[in-house]
């Protein structure tokens, strides 16, 4: 059987409601370019969501075993159409204070109410 594992990001927009909801739109239906979804699922991302209150971002990305994020960034590094993506992304994004050269920092999970009594 085939294992999903389960990651979580965070990182900023500028708080500016123009430019908020100009990325909102970005990432509507049929907003991201196809080739972009494409590279995502292409590297066994089996789900991923992002969710925005006021200026702060939060992914969930669900992986499955033939994920590998070394081998992905080297595949979106030299796809064009997903380094113009990112260059777009980026003028929105605000890195987070304390990662202050990096975009959508990875999560710890502190928390599971599974692991709970």
């Amino acid at each position: 059987m085939s294992k999903t594992v389960r990651r979580c990001f965070a990182v900023d927009l500028y708080d500016d409601p123009a430019m908020i909801a100009r990325y909102r739109a970005w990432h509507a239906a049929g907003g991201p370019p196809p080739a972009v979804n494409a590279a995502i699922r292409a590297d066994d991302v089996r789900a991923l969501e992002i969710w925005l209150v006021g200026d702060r971002m939060f992914m969930i990305l669900e992986q499955g075993d033939q994920y590998e994020a070394a081998a992905k960034a080297d595949r979106d590094a030299a796809n064009p159409d997903v380094q113009a993506w990112d260059a777009l992304m980026r003028t929105f994004q605000k890195p987070l204070p304390f990662a202050p050269d990096q975009t959508w920092v990875e999560m710890a999970r502190i928390y599971a109410l599974s692991e709970q009594p």
